[in-house]
């Protein structure tokens, strides 16, 4: 079984940094696709990243602000989130796909957890 548990949200100024940890269970954790979306009110779920065995993908967005990792030993996803504006407030989630899937559609992920919200005030 697995249970992403996200942790690391709160409220920082723009212009500053945050960092969000995953934890998930599960012995065959290198062999997921990990990957973070947000949604902020009014809108629609979006992806943000993603973290394969060997390879990175980003939205457009956040491409050169936010860099997302994972640790196996820990079975957690980290992502690093810099140089954060307003319109980056939204919750986070956290999700964990056990297939192939497309990394972006967030349908394609098998478990998630239960988000956490991040604030950045202008």
């Amino acid at each position: 079984q697995v249970q992403p548990v996200e942790s690391g949200g709160g409220l920082v100024q723009a212009g500053g940094s945050l960092r969000l940890s995953c934890a998930a269970s599960g012995r065959t954790f290198r062999t997921y696709t990990m990957g973070w979306f947000r949604q902020a009110p009014g809108k629609e779920r979006e992806f943000v990243a993603a973290i394969t065995g060997g390879n990175t993908y980003y939205a457009d967005s956040v491409k050169g602000r936010f860099t997302i990792s994972r640790d196996n030993a820990k079975t957690t996803v980290y992502l690093q989130m810099n140089s954060l504006k307003p319109e980056d407030t939204a919750v986070y989630y956290c999700a964990a796909d056990l297939s192939y899937g497309l990394v972006y559609r967030a349908y394609e992920y098998d478990y998630w957890g239960q988000g956490t919200q991040v604030t950045v005030s202008s």
